[in-house]
């Protein structure tokens, strides 16, 4: 996925199992922050969501919501987000396995997870920003938070 593309729509459950759809969130006027990460309960992708939750308020806001996906089923997700402190949607695209993922360049299907990619998508579907970094190498969220600010 490329800065110019049109985002791939999709709907997922998040760690509640209530369905959360792109188009729903862009249909509200708001940008979306979809931030891909590996696995649940991990050292970086904790570190980083962690970063996001503390920093709330310059990632999510009137105009930008996050939407953080990983491979990892439902119920993982709840656990973890209750365990964190995540007030942010964790969306499970654990079936299709990956589908999401794989849509938007970053499922790496040896594995069965995302690497980590992230996308600023705008309320007319446009990607604005997009990063991808591989497993174990930490995102600059700065970069993200001048994405955020440049809309």
């Amino acid at each position: 996925m490329t800065v110019g593309a049109t985002a791939p729509t999709f709907a997922l459950p998040d760690q509640n199992r209530s369905e959360v759809t792109l188009e729903s969130v862009l249909g509200s006027g708001r940008s979306a922050l979809l931030v891909f990460y590996p696995f649940a309960f991990s050292g970086l992708c904790g570190g980083e969501l962690t970063a996001v939750q503390e920093s709330i308020d310059g990632f999510q806001n009137s105009s930008t919501q996050v939407l953080a996906i990983s491979c990892d089923p439902t119920y993982s997700l709840g656990a973890w987000a209750e365990a964190s402190g995540y007030t942010f949607p964790l969306l499970s695209d654990f079936w299709p396995h990956g589908e999401v993922a794989s849509a938007y360049g970053v499922l790496e299907p040896a594995k069965g997870m995302a690497v980590r990619g992230t996308f600023l998508v705008r309320p007319d579907g446009i990607v604005s920003f997009a990063e991808v970094n591989s497993p174990g190498e930490p995102r600059d969220q700065d970069g993200w938070r001048r994405a955020i600010d440049a809309l």
